[in-house]
C-alpha cells in the first residue's frame, strides 16, 4: 500500500487552477543530490539524457536516457545526478483528468497502483517505451508553445500516454488491486508503511531543526528504534545514512541562504548547523565542487542576468 501521510506536511506545488499542469526541462539536480520529498501532484519524468539514480519509497532505480518515471501523490522520492542529466518533468493535479475517469475509471492506475500492478519505472529497453517518451516530448512542446487548443491537445496526449501504460505495462498476472478504488495499492505491507512513516517523522524533525546538533541516537529515538536498526532502515528508504543526509539538507539550505545574499558565510554556516567555518567550507567544496563564496558569486550573477532579461525596455 501507499504510505499514509496524514500527519506529514507535503511540498506545496502550485499549479494554475484553470489548467493544473506544468512542464519543464531541467539540467542536473541542484545541488547534485535532492532532498527526499513528496507532494499531492502527480509527476511524470522522462530522462532526456544522462544518468543517475532515483529512490522511490525505498526502492532504488538506476536510470539512463529514455527511461520514464511515474510518481504518485505522496510517493516518497529523491533523485541523484550521475552524468550529464537532463529531464523533462510533467507535474499535474489528479483532478486534471476527472472528466475522463467517468468513462475510464482505471486511467490513473499507473500512478495509483504503482508498486503493485505497475512499476514506478519504465525502462527504455521495454517495448513501447519509445511511444510513451514521444507523448511526453509532445506534451512538453505543446506546453512551451501554448498555441490555440494546446490544453485539449495535452489532455489528449495524456490519455494516450496513460492508456498505453495501462494496456502495455501492467505486470503480468496482476489484475486490478483491491485498494485501487481508494487510491492505494495493496502490495506494500503494514510494516513497510510504518517504516516509511517512521523515516518521514525523522526527516521532518531534521528539516524543522536543521541547526540542531543531531546525534544518531536522538534521530533513532524519534523513530522508536535502536540506532543500528534505524540506520539500516534509513539507508534502505532514503539511499544514504542519516547523518550523511543531514549534511545534504544543511548544504541545500546553505545554498538558499547564499542566494538570498543577506547573511555572511559565517552566519550561514551557524544557521545551517555547522559548528565551525572550516568544516563548512570543506564539506561545501566536497559536495558542491566550489566554495560558499564562489557559489554566492555564481548565484548572484545568475540573479543579475535574470533581472536584466526580465526588465522592461524603455
Amino acid at each position: 500500500m501507499k504510505p499514509s501521510t496524514t500527519s506529514i506536511q507535503r511540498d506545496q506545488i502550485s499549479l494554475p487552477p484553470h489548467f493544473p499542469l506544468h512542464s519543464s526541462r531541467t539540467e542536473g539536480v541542484s545541488p547534485s543530490f535532492q532532498r527526499l520529498h513528496w507532494h499531492r501532484a502527480l509527476e511524470i519524468n522522462l530522462i532526456a539524457r544522462g544518468t543517475g539514480i532515483y529512490v522511490i519509497n525505498g526502492q532504488e532505480y538506476p536510470f539512463g536516457a529514455g527511461d520514464i518515471f511515474l510518481i504518485d501523490s505522496d510517493d516518497l522520492h529523491r533523485a541523484y545526478e550521475g552524468n550529464g542529466l537532463e529531464m523533462v518533468i510533467l507535474m499535474m493535479e489528479p483532478s486534471l483528468l476527472a472528466t475522463e475517469q467517468r468513462y475510464d475509471p482505471e486511467i490513473l492506475l499507473p500512478f495509483r497502483d504503482s508498486g503493485t500492478c505497475f512499476s514506478n519505472h519504465i525502462s527504455n529497453e521495454q517495448p513501447g517505451s519509445d511511444r510513451i517518451a514521444g507523448y511526453i516530448e509532445q506534451i512538453d512542446a505543446e506546453f512551451a508553445a501554448m498555441q490555440p487548443s494546446y490544453a485539449s491537445i495535452i489532455r489528449g496526449l495524456l490519455l494516450l500516454l496513460l492508456g498505453e501504460v495501462n494496456r502495455s505495462f501492467k505486470r503480468q498476472g496482476l489484475g486490478r488491486s483491491a485498494g485501487a478504488t481508494t487510491g492505494t495499492g495493496a502490495g506494500r505491507s503494514l510494516s513497510g508503511r510504518r517504516q516509511l512513516e517512521q523515516m518521514r517523522a525523522v526527516i521532518i524533525a531534521m528539516e524543522n531543526e536543521i541547526s540542531h546538533p543531531w546525534t544518531l541516537k536522538e534521530l533513532a529515538d524519534i523513530a522508536h528504534l535502536s540506532p543500528s536498526r534505524f540506520s539500516a532502515l534509513f539507508n534502505q528508504v532514503v539511499g544514504t545514512s542519516p547523518l550523511h543526509y543531514l549534511v545534504q539538507l544543511r548544504l541545500d539550505h546553505a545554498v538558499e541562504l547564499l542566494e538570498q545574499g543577506e547573511l555572511s558565510v559565517l552566519e550561514i554556516a551557524e544557521q545551517c548547523g555547522f559548528r565551525n567555518l572550516s568544516n563548512f567550507n570543506r564539506l561545501f567544496l566536497n559536495y558542491l565542487g566550489m566554495t560558499p563564496s564562489a557559489m554566492r558569486k555564481r548565484l548572484q550573477g545568475e540573479s543579475a542576468v535574470k533581472s536584466t532579461v526580465s526588465a522592461p525596455k524603455e
